[in-house]
């Protein structure tokens, strides 16, 4: 169930100006307005051009207020990532959805569209890591559209090697997904 009382935190020097705090901690109820606000800017950047735009605004109207209520309650692990207070990415882990060789998945993992490729992906990935250890869940999985450049980069250097493809229909489009796999 998250990182509990153990938040991780860092100081990025000389990034976006003078010292700065990341912090990547569990989601509070509070949070549900900014969690919205994070997966409208997330989803629309990373999958316009890639989920036909009729189906994607009907998955972002889903995950509305009271959704983000709902998942906070829940107490799976939601992780928020913070950079000067600001909400900027957020992270959702368990175990594994499918039965097999990987105990535990990440099922989501998005930054701000201006915080990719500085590092705090990285903050977020590790403390998603770093939860999943606490619940004892080893080998990890994570899926990707394989259009989605940007992730199946990310995974790549993160170590992560593709274990299992499969294709999704989403809107009347067929998409490639690709899991990612890290062993014990």
């Amino acid at each position: 169930m998250g990182l509990g009382n153990c938040a991780i935190a860092a100081i990025v020097s000389g990034m976006l100006g003078s010292s700065s705090l990341v912090l990547v901690r569990d989601a509070r109820l509070a949070d549900a307005p900014a969690l919205t606000a994070l997966f409208r800017e997330t989803w629309e950047h990373t999958y316009r051009g890639i989920i036909p735009h009729v189906h994607l605004e009907s998955m972002i109207r889903r995950r509305g207020l009271a959704w983000w209520r709902t998942t906070i309650r829940s107490r799976d692990t939601l992780l928020l990532l913070e950079f000067n207070g600001q909400a900027v990415g957020y992270a959702t882990c368990g175990a594994a959805r499918s039965r097999g060789d990987f105990k535990s998945e990440i099922y989501e993992l998005y930054l701000l569209p201006d915080f990719q490729g500085l590092g705090f992906g990285e903050h977020l990935f590790e403390a998603c890591r770093h939860s999943l250890d606490e619940q004892r869940l080893r080998s990890l999985m994570v899926w990707a559209l394989a259009q989605n450049e940007a992730a199946v980069s990310f995974y790549y250097r993160r170590g992560g090697r593709p274990v299992a493809t499969t294709y999704e229909r989403l809107g009347g489009a067929r998409l490639e997904k690709i899991a990612f796999g890290w062993a014990d």
